[in-house]
């Protein structure tokens, strides 16, 4: 009997062991993220096995972000760290330069994106617009960079990294249909979008709607009264009825412009907040990089005479975000 006993502790000690390495290993696996955009496609191509861990959340700009103390220890001892390039996180590129210097995997989601997809526009001195992830089409080509990297850092999950990516890329690809039926139907006067920063032209572009922005691609730049006034003048021109707000940059600027329009007779209403440099709240549909572009599409289409359902694409829009 105490023979019995002895083995059976001894066997509870041995899968205790076994066990709580491997936790510990998959602890261990961890992976750091900028935006939460990155963050959300990352996540689905892990899977449940890599902790990914973003920096920065619900209404973070990430023009502005400088890293902590925190963050600068996370992206030290991570995997590997996923982050948009392009200059979009400014205040972080010498931490990351640092980072991928010492050793450290350290990658640009965008570094496969064809030069000839990117725009320059003339206010950002001839540098790419780094708001990609605002074209679902051009998102889509981070995946492959995501999925190659993440196969060599853990070659053990290479068949499952491809599976998730693959899934996920046919979700892009009807989050793309969806939003060109959608935005299609808006008529052909009320095609211009006006929004808080420039950082919808590839949405744009991709959906043939003229996009103003009343601040420059940066969100530090900052909007003269010419531009105001300028804008105004458009505004009235055009008998453009909404303007709209972003998540993550002030909305005083917007307030001017129907102030301005308001002065010249002309009614102008906040068509809807949209997400543009940062997702919706965690656990909610909108703070997921399919929601979050849902949320913009179904949004615009509605407040700008277009046709959409309620609850958009997959009716899981939260209601309080719905006109």
């Amino acid at each position: 009997m105490k023979s019995h006993t002895i083995n059976f502790a001894l066997l509870a000690l041995l899968l205790f062991l076994f066990f709580g390495a491997a936790s510990g290993a998959a602890e261990n696996r961890n992976i750091v993220t900028t935006t939460g955009m990155i963050t959300d496609i990352v996540q689905r191509i892990a899977g449940k096995s890599l902790n990914v861990t973003g920096l920065m959340g619900a209404g973070v700009d990430p023009h502005l972000y400088k890293p902590t103390r925190s963050d600068i220890a996370k992206l030290s001892s991570a995997d590997a760290v996923f982050y948009n390039g392009l200059l979009l996180e400014g205040k972080m590129t010498d931490t990351l330069q640092r980072i991928a210097a010492s050793g450290r995997r350290v990658y640009a989601v965008t570094e496969k994106i064809s030069p000839d997809s990117l725009l320059h526009p003339e206010e950002f001195s001839g540098h790419p617009d780094p708001h990609v992830w605002m074209d679902p089409m051009l998102w889509l080509e981070t995946l492959p960079v995501i999925t190659q990297h993440l196969s060599e850092i853990y070659p053990s999950q290479k068949e499952e990294f491809k599976t998730n990516s693959a899934l996920l890329a046919e979700e892009l690809r009807k989050l793309h249909d969806y939003a060109e039926q959608m935005l299609h139907s808006i008529p052909a006067e009320s095609r211009i979008l006006i929004t808080a920063h420039d950082a919808f032209h590839y949405f744009g572009k991709r959906y043939a709607l003229v996009v103003r922005g009343i601040q420059g691609l940066s969100t530090e730049s900052e909007a003269g009264v010419r531009d105001i006034e300028s804008l105004v003048s458009m505004i009235v021109e055009r008998k453009i009825s909404a303007v709209f707000v972003e998540s993550t940059v002030s909305q005083r600027n917007i307030q001017a412009l129907i102030e301005g329009a308001q002065s010249k007779g002309h009614s102008l209403t906040i068509g809807g907040e949209l997400f543009s440099d940062a997702m919706g709240k965690p656990g909610t549909y909108e703070g997921t990089y399919i929601g979050m572009i849902d949320h913009n599409v179904t949004t615009i289409a509605r407040s700008l005479g277009g046709e959409a359902p309620k609850r958009g694409m997959n009716g899981k829009l939260s209601p309080q975000f719905v006109k």
